[in-house]
């Protein structure tokens, strides 16, 4: 992607300026306004494989990739002729199509756990879902979630945990009734004896247990050995719905996610992001039972009038056929292990406390010398030198994400001069600290 033809769109800080004046923060997701690292956000006007182009002009290597879509990098030319292809036949038709039958085959395929599954248009619509579907299914009411897990923003979801592992949480956004609140319990991450004492004080009301199984929303974190499984047992001896959110890790960390890599069937599974191919999409599925508790089978109502677009579906198909083609995903964890070790070389060389977890084509940088277990863990790290850090990669070249507890992605795109560069660029940009 070449920066030498002048560009007709307007640079960053207009555009920033007039955002500002017809959206709230000048944005349209809060992340993106760049309150967590300080200064003004720029605007993309194309990508291309690893690399943003901004109204700038600058070329960016991007450890974003659009929050997790873009395994194959941005603008890749086999979905993007899939899109074309399927455009030719119209954008939406409000009725079934081929497409979404071809989606839900490949589903049930790279994810053994789904049996049957539901589309939908984004992940917090799939999040949401689920859990009404568990509570349909169940008759009970009570959810269980975690501290430091996002998953979406439905009212029963923005909940943040209270001082104490049994603890009903508050609302984490202004307009959630309080009363929606303590229907969700908020427990640490990797903290066994809390799911001990949780079921133990709600016998026969937690409707399910919703987690990230790798976390990727208070940056990257990954679960004690044994945790997941413990997990699996706990809501299996209750008669609890386990769902699992893999809208992130959902065929990005394995072909199957979380749950082929760890060895462990969840009752439902969330997915979005790679399935639509970088077009607004989202998933639930598991097992039959339980699914066909939806409507039309059953009681449990959900619909979408843009559910199964042939756009996003294509789009997604021509990505999941590429990941089963080129199984990518050793390649992915070697470019993910060469980013951390060049990120821990500086940072011991720099004396800098630095704790780097990676897996597969996901990591996050914490400046602590805690491991990061959890959420507490991740507060520790320093959010001012991640700020400091961050502006200087911006400025070599390299974007990461805009927030010191944000997971980073990357692509295999990023083999070869990609990932060359940007462990140069990080390398310096601790040094400079």
């Amino acid at each position: 992607m070449s920066a030498s033809t002048p560009s007709l769109v307007p640079n960053s800080t207009a555009l920033f300026a007039r955002a500002q004046q017809l959206m709230p923060g000048g944005v349209n997701s809060p992340v993106r306004a760049f309150r967590s690292v300080g200064g003004a956000p720029f605007f993309v006007k194309a990508a291309r494989g690893a690399t943003l182009l901004t109204a700038d002009d600058r070329v960016l290597i991007d450890f974003v990739c659009t929050w997790g879509p873009a395994i194959h990098g941005h603008n890749h030319p086999v979905i993007k002729k899939a899109i074309a292809a399927a455009l030719e036949s119209g954008t939406s038709f409000g009725t079934p199509n081929p497409y979404e039958v071809e989606m839900a085959e490949l589903i049930v395929r790279f994810v053994p756990s789904i049996k049957k599954v539901r589309l939908c248009n984004s992940g917090t619509e799939a999040t949401m879902s689920a859990i009404r579907l568990a509570r349909g299914f169940t008759k009970r009411d009570k959810i269980i979630k975690f501290s430091g897990c996002y998953h979406g923003h439905s009212d029963s979801l923005l909940i943040k945990a209270g001082s104490g592992a049994l603890t009903h949480g508050h609302p984490d956004s202004a307009g959630i009734p309080a009363s929606f609140a303590q229907e969700t319990i908020v427990l640490p991450y990797n903290d066994r004896a809390a799911l001990d004492a949780a079921f133990a004080a709600n016998p026969e009301k937690i409707a399910c247990v919703i987690i990230e199984p790798y976390c990727g929303n208070v940056g990257f974190i990954m679960p004690d050995p044994g945790y997941l499984a413990y997990l699996r047992e706990i809501t299996a001896k209750h008669g609890t719905v386990l769902i699992f959110d893999e809208v992130m890790t959902g065929f990005r960390i394995a072909k199957g996610g979380v749950q082929e890599r760890e060895n462990i069937t969840p009752d439902l599974t969330c997915l979005g992001k790679i399935i639509g191919g970088g077009l607004p999409v989202g998933a639930f599925g598991g097992r039959a039972d339980i699914m066909d508790h939806l409507a039309p089978l059953g009681p449990v109502y959900q619909a979408g009038t843009l559910s199964g677009n042939p756009l996003a579906m294509a789009a997604g198909i021509a990505g999941l056929k590429l990941l089963e083609e080129q199984n990518p995903y050793v390649r992915l964890d070697a470019l993910g292990q060469r980013l951390r070790d060049a990120v821990l070389a500086a940072a011991r060389n720099k004396g800098l406390p630095v704790h780097v977890p990676q897996c597969g084509s996901m990591f996050s940088i914490f400046f602590t010398d805690t491991p990061v277990r959890d959420y507490a863990t991740a507060l520790k790290s320093d959010a001012k030198i991640f700020a400091k850090f961050f502006h200087l990669c911006l400025e070599k070249g390299v974007y990461l994400a805009p927030s010191a507890y944000e997971a980073g992605f990357l692509s295999t795109a990023h083999d070869g001069p990609a990932i060359d560069r940007a462990c140069d660029v990080l390398t310096e940009s601790l040094h400079s600290l």
